[in-house]
């Protein structure tokens, strides 16, 4: 069962790539996203060609993504879908003619390599599985919050440049929430059908609206690229953070895989790092 859960995994990643590179176009085209109008702006967002193609693309790779869920440990299933971001520099260039520079190429594949080392060093759950109500809710409540408040400060004046690079962190954030979420449904309602009605599921779609309006934002303010990477990896982190937290997926079974995990970690977060802050900008013709 795992290794079907890895393939639906890898066909998710190479979908999901796709169908975000035709959001950012959808997404540039479309009015400015406004949070307190949701409606209005999800509207506006889909009367946009390339984002509805987009969104029938990206929901296709969640129904592989929940399959493969369901399948494979929440941690390993993260970390190969995420590890997609290694071939996104090719559509980008080839389908949509977006260019791609060496720091974005190199915290691609940074990120990438992390992630896929996570993937190769995943461990199983505890035997027995499952998980508490009480870690699970001290997890994702605390997760909902970090991700609303980088959506508050993405529109503070003094991170007025650093704003995309927020609204993609939360983006991935509060998707992450919803991934752990789902691993959760997964788990309970086979047993019990009338668990589909648990707190558990409305936790998902809430953090599944805010990911949708915080990573549109994010498409109309920062480069394709850049978004892209941010997003993609915090929610990975996310998500590998609630297996571990959560459902109990191991760090490590000695203090070297740990350490070397850790490291894992910290490189996907500093591949970030070589993203350009400040996105391009058309040059202003200067008078003669």
């Amino acid at each position: 069962m795992s290794e079907i859960g890895l393939l639906l995994a890898f066909g998710c990643a190479l979908i999901s790539g796709v169908a975000l590179l035709c959001k950012h176009r959808g997404a540039v085209n479309a009015p400015d996203v406004a949070m307190r109008s949701p409606l209005r702006s999800a509207s506006a967002l889909f009367r946009s060609r390339w984002w509805a193609i987009g969104f029938g693309l990206a929901f296709l790779a969640w129904c592989l993504h929940v399959a493969a869920l369901s399948m494979a440990p929440l941690s390993l299933v993260q970390a190969v879908i995420a590890g997609g971001l290694a071939i996104l520099a090719v559509p980008a260039r080839r389908w949509f003619g977006i260019a791609v520079c060496r720091r974005e190429v190199a915290g691609m594949v940074l990120c990438a390599s992390g992630l896929a080392f996570l993937a190769l060093t995943a461990g199983h759950a505890r035997p027995g599985g499952g998980f508490t109500s009480s870690t699970m809710l001290a997890f994702e409540g605390g997760t909902l919050a970090l991700g609303g408040l980088m959506m508050l400060a993405s529109a503070h004046k003094r991170l007025d440049t650093r704003g995309w690079l927020l609204l993609a962190a939360a983006a991935g954030t509060l998707l992450g929430v919803s991934d752990v979420s789902l691993k959760a449904l997964a788990e309970t309602v086979p047993n019990s059908p009338l668990g589909v009605f648990s707190p558990w599921t409305a936790v998902a779609i809430l953090g599944g609206i805010g990911a949708f309006l915080a990573l549109a934002r994010g498409l109309q303010l920062g480069e394709a690229v850049g978004v892209i990477v941010v997003f993609s990896a915090a929610a990975t982190l996310a998500a590998i953070a609630g297996g571990i937290l959560v459902f109990g997926d191991p760090l490590g079974s000695d203090p070297l895989e740990v350490v070397t995990r850790s490291s894992a970690f910290l490189a996907v977060i500093a591949a970030a790092a070589l993203l350009p802050v400040v996105p391009g900008q058309i040059p202003v013709p200067r008078p003669a």
